[in-house]
């Protein structure tokens, strides 16, 4: 039934409002969302983004009527995206936020015949509550089975749909007998509206973290060029001086040993005398240093107390033995 007079010109007026209350918004798809599950969400959203749907004619025209009320405004881009069941949430929200909300109110479904299946389904092997006598059922759609204490028992994992497949009368029938509802339906987005710029929804999947991690591979790969090409640039430069203390630390301990300095000095008083850096490295894990210290000393008594050695022809401090 159509709407009345009165009834549309509440919608423009409120629609208008809402394109100029706000500067940021989701286009969202609809399909197979009920009005129990949409009115869910409007309620989980209220006081923070604002949710409008309708006839994409009405929209389209309510979205001309502002831009031609408002030529500077860049809401005209949106215009061109009320295509299909869709629909605007409104909002001045963080966009992070409003998304995971409209993600999290989802509700799982079953497969129905001739629809187009969102995502694989793949039925997990194992016992299915049928009785023998519905084997052919089975073998119909090409499922290796056994009997098992007297029910069916599916023998592997079988890839029953593909994504973007759809769903056949024997599928849904095979699903609805083992109880499995594999799809998930809710608000999908599809297009995110943010102060006058349209983008891909795709776009929030880039947080802080991944920002991050690509500029630091980006850092490194321009360390390693620069380092390469013996071109200091400011992302090398900690690395040059790394490698040069490195260069001065060899010629100090290997070539020169006339020449120190005081960074130079731990390096060779390690190489001088490992065994006193032994238990530098702290005392973690509940008193196993003391145990370590102990050992030590007990390696070092046995070292005292050992007799001097000999060589077989008799030398040395020792009396020959029996040679």
């Amino acid at each position: 039934m159509p709407l009345s007079a009165e009834r549309k010109a509440e919608y423009f007026e409120r629609m208008k409002s809402l394109l100029a209350d706000h500067s940021k918004c989701f286009v969202v798809e609809i399909d197979n969302v009920g009005s129990m599950q949409l009115q869910q969400t409007r309620i989980a959203l209220r006081g923070t983004a604002e949710v409008l749907m309708g006839k994409n004619t009405m929209m389209r025209k309510c979205i001309r009527e502002f831009v031609e009320e408002n030529p500077d405004s860049p809401m005209g881009q949106l215009e061109a995206c009320c295509r299909g069941n869709v629909g605007f949430v409104f909002t001045n929200g963080d966009l992070g936020d409003i998304r995971e909300l409209l993600e999290s109110n989802v509700r799982p479904a079953p497969a129905k015949v001739g629809a187009s299946a969102p995502i694989d389904v793949i039925v997990p092997k194992g016992p299915t509550g049928c009785d023998p006598g519905q084997t052919a059922f089975f073998q119909t759609l090409q499922i290796s089975t056994k009997i098992t204490r007297g029910q069916i028992e599916m023998t592997n994992d079988t890839h029953l749909i593909s994504a973007g497949d759809k769903v056949t009368a024997s599928q849904a029938a095979l699903l609805q007998k083992l109880g499995i509802e594999p799809f998930t339906y809710g608000m999908s987005l599809k297009s995110v509206y943010d102060s006058g710029s349209l983008f891909d929804a795709k776009v929030l999947d880039i947080t802080d973290d991944v920002l991050a991690a690509k500029f630091v591979a980006a850092l490194n790969s321009i360390s390693s060029l620069s380092l390469a090409l013996n071109m200091p640039t400011q992302a090398s430069v900690t690395h040059s001086v790394a490698n040069a203390f490195k260069a001065i630390l060899a010629v100090t301990i290997e070539g020169c040993d006339k020449y120190t300095f005081d960074k130079a000095e731990t390096y060779k008083a390690y190489l001088a005398d490992p065994s006193a850096f032994a238990g530098s490295g702290g005392g973690g894990g509940g008193g196993g240093g003391g145990a370590e210290e102990a050992v030590v000393e007990e390696a070092e008594e046995e070292v005292e107390e050992a007799p001097p050695a000999v060589d077989m022809f008799g030398g040395g401090d020792g009396d020959g033995g029996d040679y």
